[in-house]
């Protein structure tokens, strides 16, 4: 192995090889021997001059030759020589650090004396380039090699070593040394002849720079070691409550252990209350930023218990993380303080409302932790108005109620205000007067609680409220108006049956009839928005479903509103009715046509939403689950959040008189609502409207898959409507009642009548049981439906019972049990859908 300091010698030449400047005194004295020569000849004769000249061109001519070849193989310069740069050379020769030049092949061009010094050199010595002075060291050779490759690749490396190596030479007292060796490519001048780049090496000996490294390190993990040993507890936190540091005091106060807590992110919200790491991320945050603050509260250990400590807390002027110092205030460890302001201190920091004094002016003087989180950061520094802290609207009230509380009215009415900020955060203060003392400024305390959630609730509650008792009042109307509109189908159909479509009447009563179904839809529309409606819900796949609807959209939409179908993969099935949401798409198609008045675009998407999604979008009505979402987006004028608001109260509508009913949407929400679903809307004035539709997805079970099989094969509807048997009709609406027993009459049936549920168990009982079907209303007087019907099925168990009923038939199907076998008519109804329902139900 080569030692560093031992002289090194290579058949190399001197070690600087930079070019010599020319003399201007041989050109002249080769001038003026030309001239003598000249004059010589010209006082000679002919004769014995022509030998001289012809000697003279020859040995011209040679040195011509000679200089031609020389120029070629660039041992001449012809034209302007660059002389050395002689303060350029003496700068490199006083460098500290050894320093060389070599040419693309590693011949040394120049070395400084620092670098024969560095390698021990002799003056007269070859010098060697560092890949050889140092290349022998096989623990080098890696080091080296990288060197050598990067000078020969014309790229700049450093590298820093050691030697002797780590472990050798420790046990012999021999003290090591670090070298650092850099290479750095260097372009040859253009001038200079000289043909590919340089490459400019620099050995430096850096064995003290690496001692006074060590020392530094060394002290950095001595103050670590202090401040991890040291009798408080220290951290170091960023404004968004983010630990940067934690030291094992307050790590073993807390029961945490570092290792487990140095790869993730710990918060202050993790260690301590959320109201008192809002107060401590916010603290020093505002203009007086450098100045420390002391905060008594509250520490939670991972076992869950209290630990109270005084937390001096202070963010570097120059911003940053913010530097804290935790004094352990168990009890016995601060006797000096006083216990009663403890306590009290405690109390202020850890109560769950905002506590803040102010002055007559309204400014705070001081704030508890949930105060400063519920006004916002820098709200706890002296000076900040409260004022300043509420909405504009709100701070007439303000204004007043804190006035009131001056004169001396304790806990007056509190004030309901809005955060300043935006959003729709509120809540509601107290104000309480505070008897000042001499030179005291503290004139009031304001009590503050958050009342958003509050408030969101209320409007909830109330806005359900009012949809449900319109909702009943549609249900009630729509009930009454099914019974007269069961009575004006029904009769059409006695009139119909007397007259033939030639007579000049028949039309007429066409026209009463046609008219009547047309006000049994609206009367759906009724239901389907107070969800009493009956549905056939069936699984569907939305893609072939809305596929299907397009043709139909696209004639109602118009020429100049394009409709696109962004369908998601694999949608899974939903369990609906198909034709009542196939009302849903074209309701909410149709209203975004109408917003659309000049053209645009209609989008409907559809998409799969997974439970963790579901969370995720936060919107309390959607329970946990999978969901379909199906979403309508135009591109139309848009509404106001004012309008947005009351889309789907009932007869509320933008359109002009006579365009609208105001049922439309609402219709949806019932039918949605109805469904298991959710619908909700967004939408900017200007930009356009996006509905979504969520439907909850349906996973089959066995039951169903046997049901969905009995329901691909519909009973066949008889084509003789006429019977024998005793039919009991119950039915507290005269006109019903007249026609339905006339209808059965006239096909054959003996009919029973009673007009409520106690004279129906009377006839029933008069005539020992000897009735083969009950056709019955479901709401009437003394005695409903479902209620007969228990009583009827305890004495005869397979009776036939048929409900009709302007209701939907889940209104009533929770009154009964869950397996009772019976048939439903949805009012209106004609006269054949009546006798086809009772021959049916007669055949089993």
């Amino acid at each position: 192995m080569t030692d560093i300091d031992a002289p090194m010698r290579y058949a190399e030449p001197a070690a600087d090889r930079t070019e010599r400047d020319g003399s201007v005194s041989l050109v002249v004295l080769l001038a003026l021997a030309l001239a003598i020569a000249a004059v010589a000849l010209a006082m000679l004769s002919r004769e014995m001059a022509e030998p001289f000249v012809l000697a003279i061109l020859a040995g011209l001519a040679v040195i011509g030759v000679f200089c031609l070849f020389a120029g070629a193989v660039g041992i001449l310069h012809f034209g302007q020589r660059h002389g050395r740069n002689d303060v350029t050379k003496a700068f490199v020769d006083n460098l500290p650090q050894g320093a060389l030049i070599a040419d693309g092949s590693g011949r040394v061009l120049y070395a400084n004396e620092a670098y024969r010094d560095l390698l021990g050199l002799d003056p007269d010595a070859a010098v060697p380039a560092p890949d050889r002075a140092f290349g022998g060291n096989p623990y080098l050779s890696e080091v080296i090699f990288r060197l050598a490759r990067a000078a020969r690749q014309g790229r700049s490396l450093r590298e820093e070593f050691r030697l002797p190596p780590p472990g050798e030479g420790d046990e012999a007292g021999v003290v090591p040394r670090w070298f650092r060796i850099s290479v750095q490519p260097m372009p040859a001048e253009p001038r200079s002849g000289r043909k590919g780049a340089l490459t400019v090496w620099q050995v430096d000996e850096i064995t003290q720079d690496r001692a006074r490294e060590e020392a530094s390190f060394a002290q950095v993990q001595a103050a670590i070691a202090y401040l991890d040993n040291a009798p408080a507890g220290f951290f170091t936190a960023d404004a968004n409550g983010n630990i940067g540091y934690l030291n094992a005091t307050l790590a073993q106060w807390l029961g945490l252990d570092l290792s487990e807590v140095a790869g993730r992110t710990l918060k202050l919200s993790q260690v301590m209350s959320e109201n008192s790491a809002t107060l401590l991320a916010n603290a020093g945050r505002a203009p007086a930023q450098g100045n420390g603050q002391r905060f008594d509260i509250d520490l939670v250990k991972t076992d869950g218990t209290s630990l109270p400590v005084r937390v001096l807390y202070r963010l570097p002027r120059s911003g940053g993380q913010a530097h804290a110092l935790v004094l352990n205030r168990a009890p016995g460890e601060a006797e000096e303080a006083d216990a009663a302001e403890l306590r009290s201190v405690r109390l202020f920091h850890g109560a769950p409302i905002g506590i803040a004094t102010l002055d007559a002016s309204g400014a705070m003087k001081a704030g508890n932790a949930a105060f400063v989180r519920l006004f916002g950061a820098g709200s706890d520094h002296s000076g900040t108005s409260l004022q300043d802290r509420v909405d504009p609207e709100s701070r007439q009230g303000l204004r007043r109620a804190l006035d009131a509380a001056l004169t001396g009215q304790a806990l007056i009415e509190p004030v309901d205000i809005a955060f300043a900020g935006g959003g729709e955060r509120s809540g509601r203060i107290w104000f309480s007067p505070i008897h000042q003392a001499d030179g005291e400024s503290e004139a009031a305390i304001a009590y503050a609680i958050d009342t958003t959630e509050q408030r969101a609730l209320e409007r909830q509650i109330a806005q359900g409220q009012k949809m449900q008792a319109v909702g009943q009042l549609a249900g009630g109307i729509a009930h009454d108006f099914n019974n007269m509109l069961t009575a004006i189908i029904g009769f059409s159909d006695f009139l119909l049956m007397n007259h033939r479509p030639t007579d000049p009447a028949f039309q007429d009563i066409m026209n009463i009839k046609q008219n009547a179904n047309r006000a049994a839809g609206l009367v759906r529309q009724l239901l389907a928005f107070s969800r009493q409606q009956t549905l056939r819900p069936q699984i569907l796949q939305l893609d072939e479903m809305l596929s299907e609807l397009s043709i139909l959209l696209g004639r109602l939409l118009g020429e100049n509103i394009e409709l696109t179908l962004d369908q998601g993969r694999d949608l899974w099935p939903v369990k609906a009715d198909l034709h009542q949401f196939e009302q849903v798409i074209v309701n909410l198609a149709v209203n975004a046509r109408d917003a659309m008045p000049n053209g645009g675009k209609l989008t409907i998407r559809t998409a799969n939403i997974d439970e963790v999604e579901a969370r995720a979008l936060a919107i309390p009505e959607l329970q946990p689950g999978d969901y379909v979402l199906v979403e309508v987006r135009d591109t139309g004028t848009g509404m106001s959040e004012e309008v947005r608001r009351k889309i789907f109260e009932p007869f509320f509508s933008t359109k002009e008189v006579g365009r609208g009913t105001g049922l439309g949407l609402s219709t949806v929400y019932g039918i949605v609502k109805q469904t298991g679903g959710a619908i909700f809307a967004d939408s900017v004035e200007g930009e356009g409207t996006v509905m979504r539709v969520y439907l909850p997805r349906f996973v089959e079970t066995a039951s169903e898959v046997e049901q969905a099989r009995a329901e691909r094969k519909p009973a066949e509807k008889p084509k003789d409507l006429t019977g024998r048997g005793t039919v009991l009709l119950v039915e507290d609406e005269d006109a019903v009642r007249s026609f339905a027993a006339r209808a059965l009459g006239q096909r054959g049936y003996h009919v029973l009548v009673a007009t409520t549920g106690v004279e129906a168990l009377e006839v029933f009982q008069s005539h020992q049981g000897e009735v083969d079907l009950v056709v019955s209303d479901v709401v009437m007087p003394e005695m409903d439906g479902p209620t007969l019907f228990e009583k009827l099925r305890a004495q005869r168990p397979d009776l036939k019972v048929i409900f009709i009923s302007g209701y939907a038939e889940d209104a009533f199907r929770r009154h009964l049990a869950e397996n009772e076998d019976f048939m439903f008519l949805q009012k209106p109804f004609d006269l054949k859908e009546l006798a086809a329902a009772v021959k049916t139900a007669l055949q089993g």
